[in-house]
Formats: C-alpha cells, structure tokens, sequence
C-alpha cells in the first residue's frame, strides 16, 4: 500500500482532477478539484470506483465500448491517454484523460495516478466557441486534434466541402502553445502561382506591375503563430517547390529582394483532394508530399454523424441569434434522411433559411429546401402479365421512338414488314378493345 498522505500531497500539488487507483478500479485518494468537479463525497467503509463517478457505469469503460487507460496501463506498462465523455454535476463534458501506472514490488502496476483536463476544443452541448458533437466519427476526429494541440508538428486536415476544416484548424492552435500569437488563414484556391507568392512572402515596392509599395507577407504575419493553408492541394507546382525550401529551411525572401528572412510558424493545411493521387498524377510533389503529412487527420463529413444533426441545429440556432427555433421531429427526420452533400456548412444555410420561412419558433419539414423533404416513392411500372402483352408495350415503346420509315422498323427489330405489319395490326385491334382507349 503506498504512503496515502504524501500522495494525497502529489495529487494536491496538480491543477487539474486527479486520483490514486488500485487495479480494481477503486478511487484511493481523491484531490480537491476532482471531489469538486465529480461531486464525490467520502462514504465510511466504502471507497468508490472510477467508472461509477465519471460515467454513472457499473462496469469499467472498455466493457461498454470505450478505451479504458487503466487497462492500458497494465497492459503496456506506460503512460496512457484517452478522450471520454464524463458525467459531472454539471452536465457531460469531454475530459482529456492521462494516467500514470505506479510499479508495485514486483515491478508489475499496482496503482495508478489519474488526471484529467477538460476539452477547450468541443462540447457536448452546444457552444459559441467549441466544436460540437458526440457521435462516435466525431469523437475519433476529436482525440486526433486534442493530440494534435499539444504538438508543433505539421498537421494536415483532409474532410469534404463544408466538413468544418478551418474551425478545427482554429481550435487546435487556440490550444497550443502558440495560442498567444496570430492565426493566419490563406486560401490557396483560385490564386495564380505570381500572386499566391506574394502573399505568402510579401514584395518590395516596384517588384511587380501594381506593386506601389512594399507589402509584408503572410508568412511574416504568422510569425511565432500558426500558419493555415486552406486547399493545399490547389497551389501551383512551380510555388510547391518554393513552399517546400520554406519548410526545409526555415527561411523565405519576398518578391523583388536578395535578403533572406528567418520564419518561425506551425503549419496546419487543409484539402478535399486526395493528394496521394495528385502525387500519382504529377500535380502534386511527392517531396512535399511527405513534408506536410506529418499528422493526418480526417474530418468525418455530416452522413456519418447524423446523430449530431439535432445538436449542431440546436448550436446554430444559438450562434445564429435564433435560441428559441426549435425543429419538428419530421424535420429533423427529413434532415437526417438527407445526405447532405455540402456537409456542416449546408446545413448552416438550411437553417438560417428554414427560420426564415417560418411564422413561428417551430420549424417543420414544410420549411426545408424541396432536396431535404421526404420524396413520395416513385410508381412502380405495371409488370405485363402475358408474353402478348410484353410485346405490345415493346411495339408502342418502339413507335414512339422510330422516326423512320415501317421497312426501316422492321429490320431494327429483325422482322419481316409483314410480320409488323400482322404486330400493329393485331395492336390496333387490342387499343380499340381497349375500355380506356382514346380511340
């Protein structure tokens, strides 16, 4: 057994929720942030489990689908991480769990210190400054990005139009090291090789046509910050090759001028490209390539988080000034029908036009965009029920259709012209027997 007290005192000395366990998941030793934060009251006799204060569960985390860092820890004997969703007085919340094992006289893990850090990044509930969500997809993009924050390595986001790139870019520099300097966004789409240097680099006055003075680049502007290149795979070859002397050397020089400048940025790039293939193809340098993929992280798009379709409407409503909106359950089950080509960002549009159209607070499937609405089945085609039958919708399909002469009709279908002429004949007769016919 350790020295309760003077763990009692580690634990006191850390700023966030901390606690001892033992390998049977029982709560040792409790700081005063956890007891504050999970509520968690000493009972005579009773020492509580860490799965039951955080999660309400009466089994540990990796027997309900979760991973489970103590379990990790005597399993690897190392450090652990996980992202779970705690239950606290107030409310869930997404918690950034490490744990430490702590080697028992064998040498094997005997105990466990467990610390916890709240996530600035996203929210359970809605928000106006963090990320939302709670499906499985999301919870996957989440833990890469909460890793991502406490490095400096170059970070490549891949996601679909709309999948919310630039807000995961933001988020994962407000919490890093870096978060006290300037973010910096350049979109690479739609800039001429010329102009994207330009404005990376910047220009002495007269460097180019236009050029009326001097100008800093972007590249400057991010100095000590983060650097985020939206649609990376969009920038020109011949500017890949000067991109890519930037990142090996650390140094740039702005258009029109011989001196060099130091540059010190993280990089965060964005694309809905599959750059492997653009590598493939030749529109892409492989070099570079492998330069800027160093973390890659996939944004999972809205079809495979419909579940936090109903959450992301509730936090678009909020941001959008509109709290007490509220979507009817055929509209949100039209929304959740849909695939949503233009992700998040389509259903930000949707939103704001849906409150429109409405009298009231509540919005129904009438509301939505005629895509969005449940489209009634198509009516099935009459199957024939004889060969005959099968036959004269052929006919009346391939007379609608010929535009020729009857001899041309009948070589198309491979008979005589007196055996169409005996067909047609035989379906005229048919139409005029016909009670609907129009004949």
């Amino acid at each position: 057994m350790p020295d309760l007290p003077d763990i009692a005192a580690v634990l006191g000395s850390l700023p966030r929720p901390a606690i001892l366990l033992d390998r049977n998941y029982r709560i040792l030793v409790a700081n005063d942030q956890y007891r504050e934060v999970y509520g968690l009251t000493d009972r005579p006799g009773h020492k509580a489990l860490c799965h039951e204060v955080s999660h309400g569960n009466d089994v540990p985390c990796d027997l309900v689908g979760e991973s489970c860092p103590l379990r990790a820890c005597v399993d690897t004997r190392q450090r652990s991480v996980a992202l779970h969703i705690h239950h606290t007085p107030r409310g869930e919340e997404y918690v950034h769990v490490e744990m430490w094992p702590v080697p028992g006289p064998d040498g094997e893990p005997m105990f466990f210190i467990e610390q916890m850090h709240p996530s600035d990044i996203a929210a359970t509930e809605p928000t106006h400054d963090r990320l939302v969500g709670r499906a499985p997809a999301f919870q996957t993009m989440l833990n890469l990005a909460e890793r991502a924050a406490t490095s400096d390595v170059h970070l490549m986001l891949y996601g679909e139009t709309g999948t919310g790139k630039d807000a995961v870019a933001q988020s994962v520099h407000e919490q890093s090291a870096r978060r006290d300097k300037p973010f910096v966004p350049v979109e690479c789409t739609g800039l001429p090789e010329a102009l994207l240097e330009a404005e990376l680099f910047g220009h002495t006055k007269g460097a180019f046509t236009g050029a009326t003075t001097a100008r800093d680049g972007l590249v400057a502007a991010a100095e000590g910050g983060t650097l985020f290149l939206d649609e990376i795979g969009d920038v020109p070859l011949a500017s890949q090759v000067k991109l890519l002397r930037l990142l090996e050397t650390r140094r740039y020089r702005p258009l029109g001028t011989t001196d060099w400048h130091e540059a010190d940025f993280r990089l965060i790039c964005a694309t809905n490209k599959d750059l492997a293939a653009l590598v493939e193809s030749g529109d892409f340098r492989e070099d570079l390539y492998y330069r800027l993929c160093v973390f890659e992280i996939t944004l999972p798009p809205l079809r495979e988080r419909a579940s936090d379709i109903p959450l992301l409407i509730h936090a678009l409503c909020q941001r959008t000034g509109s709290p007490d909106a509220t979507f009817t359950p055929a509209a949100l089950d039209a929304l959740a029908q849909y695939p949503f080509p233009g992700n998040i960002r389509e259903l930000r549009n949707i939103v704001e036009r849906a409150i429109l159209l409405a009298d009231g607070p509540q919005v129904d499937e009438r509301h939505l965009p005629d895509r969005c609405r449940a489209q009634p089945p198509m009516p099935q085609a009459t199957t024939p029920a004889t060969l005959a039958e099968a036959e004269h919708a052929f006919l009346r399909k391939a007379l609608a259709t010929h535009t020729g002469t009857r001899h041309e009709l009948a070589a198309k279908l491979g008979i005589s012209e007196r055996a169409l002429y005996r067909k047609l004949a035989t379906l005229r007769a048919n139409a005029s027997t016909t009670p609907s016919s129009s004949r």
